[in-house]
């Protein structure tokens, strides 16, 4: 894809995500609600599909909205102030980055215990479905930051308590590095390392399927740790 349709296709994707976000802002899409059909939302902006799947990513990312597997995507607002969040200017250096991965070690290994023992059959859809959406984002260059945000939050419900899903949402886009840092690595880095993000989580989805929570908690935490490693790498200047 040539760079100038590549840069117009995040600007119009840009174009979206804050025209839903002043909507949701300002009320007119409030907490709750349910948002347009995909079709409706590319007829609404006259932008294509890739552009609007795009745009959901990165509001799903933000933790303004929440797509649920085969309902659809649900506006979560702006949430109230005194809940936990991680404002963006808290995520500035790789320190904070790694500040919160720690975080997520702690509670994502637990959490992924628990959900090996009491997954549903839907909550295995639900990851299954969050799996491929993130496949076919690396396969066509698209930004994966959603999909991989969505199978963590798969992970956190399958748990059935809810207050993990809470902490995952209230975290949004400031769990993925990548989101922030993903301008380090070339093209060709990237693709290799987002193919080995899919194979951790492949990882961790089989040992919740199997029902093995101490499988499930060590891919989980190899997981974490492995991106934690790999920013602590940055932080280590070459010899």
């Amino acid at each position: 894809m040539p760079s100038s349709t590549v840069r117009r296709s995040r600007s119009l994707t840009t174009d979206v995500v804050q025209a839903l976000g002043d909507q949701i802002r300002d009320g007119r899409l409030p907490s709750g609600s349910k948002l347009p059909r995909e079709a409706d939302l590319m007829t609404e902006f006259g932008v294509s599909r890739t552009v609007v799947r795009e745009a959901m990513s990165r509001l799903q990312a933000a933790g303004m909205v929440d797509t649920r597997h085969g309902i659809g995507t649900f506006v979560l607002g702006l949430g109230d102030a005194s809940l936990f969040r991680i404002a963006p200017e808290q995520l500035s250096t790789l320190h904070d980055v790694i500040a919160v991965l720690e975080l997520r070690i702690a509670v994502e290994t637990e959490g992924a215990g628990l959900a090996a023992r009491r997954r549903t059959d839907d909550n295995v859809a639900a990851l299954r479905s969050a799996l491929a959406a993130f496949d076919a984002a690396v396969q066509e260059g698209r930004d994966a930051v959603g999909p991989d945000f969505q199978f963590h939050l798969e992970v956190a419900r399958a748990t059935q308590n809810p207050r993990f899903a809470e902490l995952m949402n209230a975290l949004g886009g400031s769990m993925i590095p990548r989101a922030r840092l993903e301008d380090e690595a070339a093209a060709s880095s990237r693709l290799d390392y987002l193919r080995g993000v899919h194979a951790e989580h492949e990882s961790i989805f089989d040992a919740i399927v199997r029902q093995d929570a101490d499988a499930a908690r060590a891919a989980m935490r190899t997981h974490l740790s492995n991106s934690r490693e790999r920013r602590r790498r940055l932080l280590t200047p070459p010899h």
